[in-house]
Formats: structure tokens, sequence, C-alpha cells
């Protein structure tokens, strides 16, 4: 069984339209786990797109909107999935319109172990960004092809032939907006360390679980997503608490910070700072 796996806090528009993307699947997935975080109003935004895709579980978690807890609601559509008897995990961010042939190359590629290296593996497909339009509903979801033609290879992650498989050997260019896995795979990771709560840090994390449990990360060419266009800062300042705290976090489990380039931009800004001993704080 094949389940795509999709948290979601808002941003109903994307949802909807990653419903109907999933309709042109040349090989459909055979489920759609969303976890709905502190959002009641996903339940009636999913009654619209009922029809379009594969079946739905919903799972509701109540949780503080200011601090969502990406890693704890990606943990638990992975449970739902497995609970329901799938063996291949596809996880698509919210934003994400998957191409027809993602889910495919996928499926085949994890059951296949094609271009494995070592095990638990992880295979990433690359993400092309859609343009802003007046509204995520004037995306062309229904004809591919244009959106296809809309779309801009995110800079720095290969776009390889369908089928092509490439081990990547730096774990930490691992991002979760558009990745598979079996099921062996993800127990093996362990999952997302749910320590980390809020925006950032959660993804390095999980490389760094899969480099240590021995795995290896793949990119897989025709396992493209399609990424809409959202409001964004940078550096993210709207998630700057949980940022340097989940920064600190990944220091004490791994010895080295991440998101050092954020980090950096906020001590620029004035925003943090290191204390006395060197761990980055909140000014």
């Amino acid at each position: 069984m094949i389940a795509v796996l999709t948290i979601v806090h808002g941003r109903h528009d994307h949802l909807r339209n990653q419903r109907r993307g999933l309709l042109t699947s040349t090989s459909a997935a055979d489920l759609h786990v969303v976890v709905a975080m502190g959002d009641p109003q996903v339940r009636r935004a999913l009654t619209d797109v009922e029809g379009y895709g594969p079946p739905i579980l919903l799972e509701e978690l109540v949780t503080d909107p200011g601090r969502l807890p990406l890693a704890a609601a990606r943990n638990r559509a992975a449970e739902v999935a497995l609970a329901a008897g799938a063996d291949v995990l596809v996880f698509l961010d919210v934003d994400c319109v998957p191409t027809p042939s993602l889910i495919g190359q996928y499926a085949g590629s994890v059951r296949a172990r094609d271009g494995a290296g070592r095990s638990p593996a992880v295979w990433c497909g690359a993400t092309a960004r859609l343009p802003r339009l007046d509204g995520p509903g004037d995306y062309p979801i229904a004809a591919p092809e244009v959106l296809s033609a809309m779309a801009v290879p995110d800079a720095g992650r290969p776009v390889l032939d369908p089928g092509q498989a490439r081990v990547e050997p730096d774990l930490t260019r691992f991002w979760s907006l558009n990745f598979a896995l079996g099921q062996s795979d993800w127990c093996a990771t362990g999952g997302f360390d749910e320590a980390y709560v809020g925006y950032g840090g959660e993804d390095t994390d999980f490389a760094q679980r899969l480099g240590r449990a021995g795995g290896s990360m793949v990119w897989l060419g025709g396992a493209i997503a399609h990424h809409q266009w959202h409001d964004s800062q940078s550096p993210p300042v709207g998630h700057l608490v949980d940022i340097v705290r989940n920064a600190n976090l990944f220091h004490d489990r791994w010895g080295w910070w991440p998101m050092h380039g954020w980090l950096d931009a906020f001590a620029s800004r004035g925003l943090a700072g290191r204390d006395a001993d060197g761990r980055w704080q909140v000014v």
C-alpha cells in the first residue's frame, strides 16, 4: 500500500490543489493521511475535494497554533499509515502538488531499493517553484504539462532523468518537503525527534538520525513536486524563538550548529546572540 502523508495548518487552498494533483497521478496512491495541527477547518476543506484522489484518513492534533509540532505530526502521520498497512510512505508538504510520475517513481524505487546504497534509505525528489498568481485556485492543476512549464526548478538540487538515482553524501541537504521511504526504513530511523517543536532543525536532525543508523539519502528522478507560492520571510523572523531553541537542542544532540545562516542573520539584526556559554539566546 502506498500512502501520501501531509501535515497542515491553514493553507487550505494549497491542500485542495494537492488533492487535485494526486488525481493526475499515473500510479495512484492507496491512501492519503492528513494530520491537521490545531486547525479544525481542515476537515471542512477536505470535504470539498473528497472525490479527488485516494481515500483520506484525517487526524487532528490539538495544539498551540503558535508552536506547531511538525515533528510529532509527521510521526503521527506515519503511525496511522503503517497501521493501515502502508509499505511505502510518501511525505509531501501541503504546498506541494505532485507531478503525475511522482507516486509511481517513489513506489517503484522504494520497493526495488533502486540506488539505495546503505539501508535504511530515504529517496528525495526535486521541487520546482510555481509563480505567484492571484490565488491558489488559479493554478492549472488538471493540466500537469502547463503547470510544469510554469515551474522553476529549485537551485542546488539535481534534476535527474526519470528513474535515475544518485546517492547524496551530504545528509544536511535533506528536506522534508518531498521524500519517501519504506516501512523498514522508517522504523530503522526512529522517525522525527519530537523534542523539536515549532519551525527549524527537525529535518537536519532526522538526517543525522538516518546517518547514525548507517543509512543513505538518494536523489530520485521523476519524483518532482511543484511548490505553490506563499508568503515567506528571509530570515524567518516570525520563527525566531523556535529556531533559537531548536538550534540549541540540535547542538546538544549532535555537537554542531545547524541553521547557521539564519542564526547569523538574526545576530546581525540584533535579534539573537551568544551567551557566556556560547549558546544562542533571543535578545
